[in-house]
């Protein structure tokens, strides 16, 4: 049965809402099982994705073109970790919902104990940090020669991965002040300590 308050088919705000959310919602629970794919298609839908700090052991950046189920393919740079700890950690999308307006998921946790994920990697469409700090950082290395970080092994198959481009790596690094804004976001392991997850009327990103 369909309930209706107003004019507001709940069964039409579920199929519009939950696609739109289901990057992150989808997301969280297959990386906390370690089940997320290394290859997949992306939703297209951008979100947020802040730290106060994140620790990383086996960095590496390199870019390369993400996928969309639909739409068009989107150029992304990718941030690898082997290793991160991650402490102040929030996601957050942003959807528009007819009728309702926009509406916010956002996922917090790592407050009290830090976040760890392995083989994570953060596809992003743009990225600031207020401080970086590297140790045994090598910039301007190729794309197919990056040891020191992961890459991704559903990038380094794609027509798109350049293995002659241009990337970065480095034995550690240490990022405060994190925001990025991303398409995707994959982990073998990805263990939050704290987590919440909520919908909130408004835009209520994490920044």
């Amino acid at each position: 049965m369909v309930h209706h308050a107003g004019r507001t088919c709940w069964r039409r705000f579920a199929a519009v809402l939950i696609p739109g959310i289901a990057a992150s919602a989808a997301l969280a629970i297959a990386m906390a099982q370690g089940a997320l794919a290394a290859s997949f298609f992306i939703s297209g839908q951008r979100f947020q994705v802040t730290a106060d700090t994140l620790t990383i052991r086996g960095f590496s950046l390199y870019g390369t073109v993400d996928v969309p189920k639909k739409g068009s393919p989107v150029p992304v740079l990718v941030v690898g970790a082997r290793h991160a700890t991650i402490r102040g950690l929030c996601q957050s999308v942003v959807v528009e919902v007819p009728v309702l307006g926009p509406q916010t998921f956002k996922l917090t946790g790592g407050n009290e104990r830090p976040a760890k994920a392995t083989s994570m990697f953060i596809d992003a469409t743009s990225e600031s940090v207020g401080q970086a700090n590297f140790r045994g950082v090598d910039i301007g290395v190729a794309q197919g020669a990056i040891t020191k970080g992961p890459v991704n092994p559903g990038d380094r198959d794609s027509r798109f991965f350049d293995p002659n481009g241009v990337g970065q790596q480095a034995v550690s690094a240490t990022l405060t002040n994190v925001r990025v804004t991303a398409v995707a976001v994959s982990a073998g392991t990805f263990n939050i300590p704290g987590l919440h997850e909520q919908v909130m009327q408004g835009r209520h990103a994490c920044f």
